[in-house]
């Protein structure tokens, strides 16, 4: 797939990237997407949630009353769940919910997602470039020549690249990656996917494995 190589003011340079079909043009499988994602999402959450039970509840261990001829069901402890300030009957405790995925299978979800993009036609690829100094304005100014600007679009560098990075950190419909860092979420999270030169030989290395 031959895709024209444009430079930061939108304009086409001439030259035309060769982007990889089997990363770019395969059948997207929306199965392995899905579990990507899941797995993505997973790992987000902090499983920090708690909730005292009733061997946690400070309070007194004596017996509240009789055990019979008060008329009324048998009470032990007044941190019994049935009992206000009591404790909670099988609350949330800590837990990691993440889960393992096979490397090919993530590597498929990955290729399925640029391929998706490529079939929308929301990947752009573009000559490597760099600020001289981290300015916001001068990244706005590039999302506008590509006319990205208020779009939620994921930039792809091929390598760690600080002022870039740091000039779009004050965005939030725009993300700033490396290769290496790409993933499945951050991908079909993105309208337009925007690849720089550099990235091209990284992202086909990794998926090609």
């Amino acid at each position: 797939m031959k895709v024209a190589v444009l430079d930061i003011k939108g304009k086409e340079t001439g030259r035309k990237a060769d982007l990889s079909d089997a990363v770019f043009g395969i059948e997207p499988n929306d199965h392995a997407v899905y579990l990507d994602v899941k797995q993505y999402l997973a790992n987000q959450r902090q499983g920090t949630h708690k909730a005292k039970e009733r061997a946690e509840i400070k309070g007194s261990t004596r017996k509240i009353k009789k055990q019979k001829g008060t008329g009324t069901a048998r009470a032990g402890s007044i941190k019994s769940p049935i009992f206000k300030g009591g404790g909670r009957v099988f609350g949330p405790r800590p837990k990691d919910y993440g889960f393992k995925l096979n490397k090919n299978l993530k590597r498929l979800a990955r290729k399925s997602a640029l391929s998706q993009k490529a079939k929308d036609n929301a990947i752009v690829v573009v000559e490597d470039f760099d600020f001289d100094t981290p300015k916001t304005k001068n990244f706005i100014e590039v999302l506008n020549s590509l006319g990205l600007n208020g779009k939620k679009s994921l930039i792809v560098l091929g390598g760690s690249n600080k002022n870039v990075y740091l000039s779009s950190r004050n965005l939030k419909s725009s993300e700033v990656i490396t290769n290496s860092e790409l993933s499945t979420y951050k991908i079909l999270n993105a309208k337009n996917v925007v690849l720089l030169e550099g990235s091209l030989e990284g992202i086909e290395s990794n998926l090609s494995k």
